[in-house]
């Protein structure tokens, strides 16, 4: 390859890993799943009688959590353990709340969203369960992950919810530490602004597949 050829290729890549930023929630999942995000309505009789639902069934969760207390060694991982006391508040209140089906037809434990439920007026919901450390809450640390994926886990028109706990450490129990609930917040993210950060991946067939093996044994 020529040097000017070369050069091209280059800056095609500097381009390609351009962010781009500030796109919006709901085109980024009409253009992934053909699913609208249907935007909460605060004057909407249905919807107003859903965000009394969900408040009660966060607070009821978020105690729950407090029972117990969660074990991880760091505060990011705790939102994973939060989901089943969510979606278990969520049946019992009288939802009907599952891991979300794929567009292939199965369920699919991993990816956005965690849950999806049906609420009293059989309109489906998807909701993702998150945390936050009020200490670096409005910093530029990112909290929201969306991949796009083949079997995709919206299939519906729906409202898209986030249910985020402030988490806080009560003690230490070995290496890790007990988390416990302090706050809440319930989020339509409808108007949500994103970015796209590309990245550069390999499979393990091209990674270990023979050619750029310098040396290997067994122990």
């Amino acid at each position: 390859m020529n040097k000017e050829y070369i050069k091209k290729l280059e800056n095609i890549i500097k381009t390609m890993l351009t962010p781009l930023k500030g796109i919006p929630f709901n085109l980024v999942i009409e253009s992934l799943s053909g699913n609208k995000v249907i935007p909460f309505n605060i004057n909407d009789k249905k919807d107003i009688a859903l965000l009394k639902k969900l408040k009660l069934i966060t607070i009821i969760a978020g105690k729950e959590v407090n029972k117990r207390g969660i074990l991880r060694p760091r505060p990011n991982e705790v939102g994973n353990d939060i989901e089943p006391f969510i979606k278990k508040t969520l049946n019992r209140i009288g939802y009907k709340a599952d891991t979300p089906f794929t567009s292939g037809g199965d369920k699919k434990s991993t990816g956005y969203p965690d849950i999806e439920f049906l609420d009293e007026f059989g309109r489906v919901n998807y909701l993702e369960c998150k945390t936050f450390n009020i200490e670096n809450i409005s910093t530029s640390q990112r909290s929201f992950y969306l991949s796009p994926s083949e079997n995709f886990k919206v299939t519906r028109d729906a409202h898209h919810f986030v249910v985020s706990f402030e988490v806080y450490v009560v003690k230490k129990r070995g290496t890790l530490n007990v988390y416990k609930c302090r706050s809440w917040k319930i989020l339509d993210i409808n108007a949500l602004e994103v970015d796209v950060k590309y990245e550069f991946n390999a499979d393990n067939k091209r990674m270990y597949g023979g050619e750029l093996i310098l040396a290997e044994g067994k122990i």
